[in-house]
């Protein structure tokens, strides 16, 4: 079957594997996500290493990258079998809906969170009885390399987890193959588009967690320190390159100038240093050509009216002194994902502005509201076109807590049990 299609994967190999694995029990596959966490954990400082390497995250982000991995395979290994057969009472004697895995899953994941990433996708993929087919961030080979030892090691079956490169050409070809059943993408918009198509085109489903532009909106009744603490490391943390970082700060402003002067002391807490040392809180970024693409968006922001608040000074071909720019409303980098270190900044008369604005993007990921009012902060958060909202903390993904995108970050679900849905298929058995 392969022979008509150039990728170096013995294909049904994954299959085989899949069609033993999704026999295995529920029960079966959880004993060995426990000895994944336990063999994880045990690696974590190697493991970290290995990211820190290939993408230039301090080591200390890495080692916290890492220890949520193992967080949330241990969720994966506790939990409640959603997946159970479901008796429906009707007049029939047999009505039961059973959930079944579709097949072999491609999963094409970044370089941003090189084993979070991963792992997000793959354990309740697996778990709900699928095999899994990486196609890694040409950058973070060594990280699919290394997972992949990972599963084997823990005792999952030979080709039920496979790590392999590929160029685009190939996996538009592997998604066309009657093998693969279903995509999962971590990436750009423009990536989310193209792997939509592709499986358009072949009849297959596809999860797309894409890019985001979200708000860090900051309502005059906010704690300005801790809101201004919370914006920095949002904004900053893996160097910016975070598809739910809070890329636009939106206040009121009759606190504008509060935040700002508070703004401006944490970023100035931020600035490149050693990735392998722990005390590091900014890395580089991950190639040179993502930061050029960085600085001409400042370029072009502040071609288009942007103010400077503190520039964005390149030191180096990956390197920057993080920037931040106080932007009209009208400027066209307003609509654009940053991905690195460079935060924009919206004031605002109020915080019915402040939802408008906050909306007025083609993306939608995961929002923050600061607020000292609780009922204000949950009454904001539901006007919020966003798959997540933060309240008085940064937005981050949770493994007890379903993960997906709206409008333009795309579609599908990650973690939470409702993640172990996405890749099977509702089978009716009804009748006497």
């Amino acid at each position: 079957m392969s022979s008509q299609y150039n990728f170096p994967l013995d294909i049904e190999a994954s299959q085989s594997a899949y069609e033993a694995w999704r026999n295995v029990s529920f029960s079966e596959r959880q004993q060995l996500l426990h000895r994944l966490a336990e063999i994880l954990e045990k690696e974590k400082e190697s493991h970290a290493h290995t990211i820190t390497t290939e993408m230039h995250k301090p080591i200390s982000q890495s080692i916290a990258e890492v220890e949520k991995c193992v967080s949330m395979i241990r969720y994966y290994a506790h939990i409640q079998n959603v997946l159970e057969v479901e008796k429906v009472p009707t007049e029939f004697s047999i009505s039961e809906i059973h959930h079944e895995p579709l097949g072999v899953i491609l999963g094409i994941m970044p370089w941003n969170f090189p084993y979070w990433q991963v792992f997000r996708f793959a354990v309740p993929t697996l778990l709900s009885g699928n095999g899994v087919i990486l196609k890694h961030a040409s950058i973070c080979l060594e990280s699919g390399n290394q997972i992949q030892k990972l599963f084997e090691k823990a005792g999952f079956p030979i080709h039920i987890f496979t790590h392999i490169e590929l160029n685009y050409t190939q996996v538009e070809q592997l998604i066309a193959h009657p093998i693969i059943k279903a995509v999962s993408l971590t990436g750009s918009e423009a990536a989310g588009r193209k792997i939509a198509a592709w499986a358009g085109q072949n009849l297959k489903k596809c999860v797309l967690e894409l890019g985001g532009n979200d708000a860090f909106i900051v309502l005059k009744d906010a704690d300005i320190e801790k809101a201004a603490k919370a914006a920095a490391l949002g904004r900053l943390q893996n160097t910016g390159q975070t598809c739910v970082a809070s890329k636009r700060y939106i206040v009121e402003e009759t606190i504008a100038e509060q935040f700002v002067d508070a703004l401006i002391s944490e970023y100035r807490q931020y600035s490149p240093q050693d990735v392998y040392q722990t005390s590091t809180h900014l890395g580089k970024m991950a190639r040179p050509d993502l930061a050029d693409e960085l600085e001409a968006q400042y370029r072009k922001a502040l071609d288009h009216g942007a103010k400077i608040i503190l520039p964005l000074v390149r030191l180096d071909a990956s390197s920057f002194e993080p920037g931040l720019l106080l932007m009209n409303e009208e400027n066209p980098v307003a609509q654009e994902e940053l991905f690195g270190p460079l935060g924009m900044l919206f004031v605002v008369p109020n915080a019915e502005k402040a939802v408008q604005l906050a909306n007025n993007t083609p993306y939608g990921l995961g929002n923050v509201v600061f607020t000292q009012n609780t009922e204000k902060a949950k009454a904001v958060a539901q006007r919020l076109q966003s798959g997540g909202v933060a309240v008085n903390q940064i937005f981050r993904s949770d493994e007890r807590m379903p993960f997906g995108g709206v409008k333009n970050s795309g579609y599908g679900t990650e973690l939470s049990p409702y993640a172990l849905f996405e890749f099977t298929h509702r089978k009716t058995i009804l009748g006497n």
